[in-house]
């Protein structure tokens, strides 16, 4: 079962305490597009300059990601430049260049009208509404969006939230959507928006999703090194879509093995810059990691 993603591909410029990327991969498409890869089909729409590096294209098509939405206009390709603390959970954006991305307006292959699965990354909440009208009876839509939107754009992205069926942010965004401070109250509010499902990413400290009648938690993979946390969240919405996808069934269960592949691939994702990790991340490490992430958790029941 495919999905579409419509997103940003990017280079990045990226400091942490332990180390530097200049110019590498980015961009939330791409590291969406990557970990859902390894789960089932993906098709991805996003725009690219005449700079953008042909050897970045050629790992994605090693993906098995169809390109055919990836249009390279006149111009430079989308740059984002940004610095972490030690406190890896937040970022310092020190520049971004919209370049070419500025007036990025999403057209979909005739082949992609059809997706069973959609994904709007992190983009205008109007281009997002308008990729919704441009295909045919999805079975689900996710979405991602961001301070920037709730706050500039709120109109219309509550319009977009209509027809979502899950929607993927942080705490703050989450905080900041709803108008409440108690998460509890503030997935009651914005699952009134339209969402059935809200996963709420948090960073080192793991992901919790709200669905109807039930709430689930799941940790963050400890790890002895982290290197980068670009495209995590989008490296955990891909791993969460990508394996509903493959498993064509949305049941709570489903939902919550879902949550931890999502935390999974984005565990990976950290270990190095950019997607320099998934270049060479196999699948068996991918289901080796999931039980360990099982056992994290595991308790026995009450003695009578």
């Amino acid at each position: 079962m495919s999905i579409l993603v419509v997103g940003s591909v990017a280079l990045d410029s990226v400091e942490t305490p332990f180390g530097k990327g200049e110019e590498i991969l980015g961009g939330s498409g791409t590291f969406f597009s990557t970990s859902a890869s390894f789960f089932t089909d993906v098709q991805l729409v996003a725009v690219v300059g005449e700079d953008f590096p042909p050897q970045h294209l050629e790992f994605l098509r090693q993906r098995a990601i169809d390109l055919s939405g990836v249009t390279t206009a006149p111009g430079r390709t989308f740059r984002w430049c940004g610095r972490y603390g030690f406190d890896l959970n937040e970022a310092q954006t020190l520049d971004t260049q919209l370049n070419v991305f500025a007036s990025f307006k999403p057209q979909l292959p005739p082949s992609y009208r059809d997706a069973d699965y959609v994904f709007l990354a992190n983009i205008d909440p109007e281009l997002q509404l308008e990729v919704l009208r441009q295909v045919v009876r999805p079975q689900l839509v996710a979405c991602d969006t961001m301070n920037f939107w709730i706050e500039g754009k709120r109109a219309a992205l509550l319009e977009t939230l209509k027809y979502v069926d899950v929607l993927l942010i942080n705490e703050g965004e989450a905080r900041q959507l709803a108008e409440e401070v108690n998460l509890v109250r503030a997935a009651a509010r914005i699952r009134s928006f339209g969402p059935k499902v809200l996963v709420i990413k948090q960073g080192e400290y793991g992901a919790l999703m709200f669905s109807e009648g039930a709430v689930f938690s799941a940790p963050a993979y400890p790890l002895e090194a982290v290197f980068d946390p670009t495209g995590a969240g989008d490296t955990f919405a891909g791993g969460f879509l990508g394996y509903l996808a493959s498993v064509r069934d949305l049941s709570t269960e489903t939902l919550r093995r879902a949550i931890v592949f999502g935390s999974v691939m984005a565990s990976f994702t950290v270990e190095a810059f950019s997607l320099d990790r998934l270049r060479s991340l196999e699948f068996a490490e991918v289901r080796e990691r999931y039980q360990r992430f099982r056992l994290l958790t595991a308790f026995g029941d009450l003695d009578d």
